[in-house]
């Protein structure tokens, strides 16, 4: 059992040990099976209908390692796909295409007449943790397909064809496959077929497209095999031949094996060494198996039996959303959703720390890589274009940055801090004092920002806001960007019509240094209180012990201030404040930032019993997946409305562990309980959804989504 998050100095309710959400302190559970006992844990069947996927695709796929293209399987009886996996689904630096049906589509023939794999007694189409796996019986045959990926740009296939009659079986081996070509200029011209000396390859044009399609004219995907082949390519359609035929002996099997990789540039080509895994992919097989197996113990361990295939399901969602370094993304991370078009290519602040935290129970350099990927981006004091922001961390960072073309690049505004949360609990995982000393000025000089760039009055409550950048360059366009900021986008308490506005923000020399909103939000204010707590753990991890008291100071003042200025004894619940006058914002209804206090224990004892009442009331948060983002009693209450009503799991992990910490544990566990029921598919093999309405259960908006994958893990 791990030690709780919440173990910080200066919190009220000091330390205490907290269980995932729903477990209870009894004897370890039966060991749980191995990778082999979690086949189908997301349904990964699937044939796309031309390149260009819908906004949210409707096939799930599979990737590893950071890769930046992604398989499916054959969808039974879509017969045309049948010895093929799905795609690959590539990412043109920003955004998802599908390159083919089934590129590299295996055939086998004898006496000139090919073999109908669809005459196979019920192939078997099976994702395991880590593989995809077909499995064709024949007339006295058997071939087996399995794909894995052996690095971030290249994944590894082989084929057993097993003779299980009485006569060997002479046989010819070969691969089509045909392009899925975009139909719409410029986009249609980008890909393009060529023969090569081991296989085939597909050069891609440079385009671009800032919104749909973007390329540098350097990309390269290439099928390499393991022995002599001769390709022959017609327009968008190509074979490969095995040069010899393939003999076997009675009972016995035979293997071949190929790569298909997916490069950005001819740099990272001269790297990726396709030949090794060619040389012996046993030894690739046995690694990759060995790490999902460390995978998936790590993320069943003290799980319920119930529960460990969602689990499971997490862990794939997550692996699968791992982009390698590429492009202006230096380290490795998540990116949100690989089926979402928008979420495909960079990384995003908040997502990233929540992920991190996820991500660590299995993986903990790569959490680290995480976070690393947005602090190489925290601007510098000796910044050209914005020295007034030294330690923001930009919303979110992609393959491309402006300059670059990309439109999807933000520094409008940052994201909600929780970087010394996501470090400290990696930290719990993997005890890397290093990685401490690494980032602890880096998170004060992003902690120190908030309070330099957003406290306008300068009372140490802050402020969402927005950045002097020329896309705020209009109040409106500003307040928008504060409202990103929070995350909340489109919550009612950041509505203009309710009298949201911003305020600019001018350093001692009167230089606009940014824009804040006109109210104190409590989420932000309880995010900073919690980020005090966690600054001072790891400085007296470091022996920085002044630095740990001043810490845990501020963090009992913002604490105080909190309780004093957002908590209305009238309703028994938290609120944003406005900024000139102090008032409540009651009229604006409840949201669920008001139980953030809890989750970061600046709540009073009191004061968490009322907020638990509301959480536990059906007519307000508790409905039939909790926890809504806005409560039902709210008059703003949309329940298909992104914030204004969805269930957001990052949002009701916060909640219950917040009615954790104040001791409301049969309260915790019987929600989350009632969440991981409710909510569509999510203890069947449904993708894990961006978030879910609270009256129906249905899954809403993105699909694959890591933040929800992460703190499922957390939830246990």
């Amino acid at each position: 059992m791990r030690r709780s998050l919440h173990v910080l100095a200066g919190l009220t309710l000091g330390s205490a040990l907290v269980l995932p959400v729903g477990a209870a302190e009894a004897a370890p559970p039966p060991r749980p099976p191995g990778p082999a006992g979690y086949a189908d844990v997301l349904d990964l069947h699937g044939v796309p209908a031309k390149a260009l996927p819908p906004e949210v695709s409707d096939v799930n796929v599979f990737a590893d390692q950071g890769a930046w293209h992604a398989y499916a399987l054959p969808k039974p009886g879509d017969t045309s796909t049948y010895g093929g996996f799905t795609g690959p689904l590539y990412i043109a630096q920003e955004y998802p295409w599908w390159l083919s049906k089934a590129f590299s589509r295996i055939t086998l023939s004898e006496n000139g007449k090919e073999i109908d794999l669809a005459s196979a007694a019920s192939p078997r189409f099976t994702s395991l943790p880590g593989a995809l796996r077909q499995t064709y019986d024949l007339p006295g045959l058997r071939l087996t397909l399995e794909l894995r990926f052996a690095s971030d740009r290249t994944a590894l296939v082989r084929a057993s064809v097993a003779n299980t009659g009485r006569a060997p079986r002479t046989l010819h081996v070969g691969w089509t496959g045909e392009l899925l070509r975009p139909d719409a200029e410029p986009m249609r011209g980008a890909p393009s077929l060529h023969a090569t000396a081991d296989g085939v390859a597909v050069a891609f044009a440079k385009v671009r497209k800032t919104w749909d399609y973007l390329t540098g004219g350097t990309e390269r995907f290439e099928v390499r095999h393991d022995g002599p082949v001769r390709t022959t390519v017609t327009g968008d359609a190509y074979r490969t031949d095995l040069a010899r035929p393939l003999t076997v002996a009675p009972h016995r099997s035979s293997a071949l094996a190929w790569t298909e990789s997916y490069t950005f540039t001819a740099a990272e080509r001269s790297r990726e060494d396709t030949a090794a895994p060619l040389r012996d992919p046993d030894r690739v097989i046995a690694a990759t198996d060995e790490r999902w197996r460390g995978y998936v113990a790590a993320v069943t361990r003290g799980v319920p039996a119930d529960r460990r295939r969602l689990a499971v399901k997490s862990l794939e969602t997550l692996v699968t959303n791992w982009r390698g370094p590429a492009g202006m993304l230096k380290h490795g991370g998540m990116t949100p959703s690989i089926t979402y078009k928008w979420f495909t290519g960079g990384f995003w602040a908040w997502d990233t720390w929540k992920q991190a935290v996820g991500t660590a129970r299995f993986a903990p350099a790569l959490a680290e890589s995480q976070i690393r990927s947005m602090f190489d981006y925290q601007v510098r004091a000796d910044s050209k274009d914005r020295p007034q922001d030294a330690g923001m961390i930009p919303d979110c960072v992609f393959y491309n940055d402006p300059a670059q073309g990309g439109g999807n690049w933000n520094e409008r505004n940052s994201k909600p801090p929780l970087a010394a949360w996501a470090v400290w609990e990696v930290y719990q995982r993997n005890g890397d004092a290093a990685f401490l000393r690494e980032m602890y000025p880096k998170l004060v000089a992003y902690h120190d920002w908030w309070y330099r760039d957003r406290d306008h009055d300068h009372d140490g409550l802050a402020e969402y806001g927005a950045t002097v950048d020329p896309a705020n360059a209009t109040p409106e366009d500003a307040r928008q960007a504060a409202a990103w900021e929070s995350g909340m986008d489109n919550a009612p308490r950041f509505d203009a019509a309710l009298g949201t506005g911003v305020v600019e923000n001018r350093d001692a020399g009167g230089r606009l240094v940014g824009y804040s909103l006109n109210q104190e939000s409590v989420d932000l204010n309880s995010y900073l209180a919690a980020e005090d707590g966690y600054l001072a753990a790891i400085a007296r991890r470091l022996g920085r012990g002044a630095d740990a008291d001043r810490w845990t100071a501020r963090q009992r003042a913002v604490t105080a201030a909190v309780r004093k200025a957002m908590y209305d004894p009238a309703t028994g619940y938290f609120y944003d404040t406005d900024l000139a006058s102090g008032r409540r914002l009651t009229e604006r209804g409840r949201g669920i930032e008001g139980a953030i206090p809890l989750w970061a224990g600046v709540a009073g004892g009191a004061e968490a019993a009322a907020v638990r009442g509301k959480l536990t009331d059906p007519g307000e948060f508790a409905t039939k997946v909790p926890f809504a983002t806005v409560a039902k009693s709210s008059p703003y209450f949309a329940p298909e409305e992104y914030w204004r009503g969805p269930v957001w799991l990052d949002q009701a992990y916060f909640a219950l562990a917040g009615l954790q910490r104040y001791g409301y544990r049969r309260d915790a566990a019987s929600l989350a309980d009632r969440l991981r029921g409710s909510a569509a598919g999510l203890l069947g093999d449904a993708p894990i959804a961006e978030n879910y309405d609270p009256l129906t259960g249905a899954a809403l908006n993105s699909t694959n989504f890591s933040w929800s994958a992460a703190l499922l893990l957390e939830l246990g």
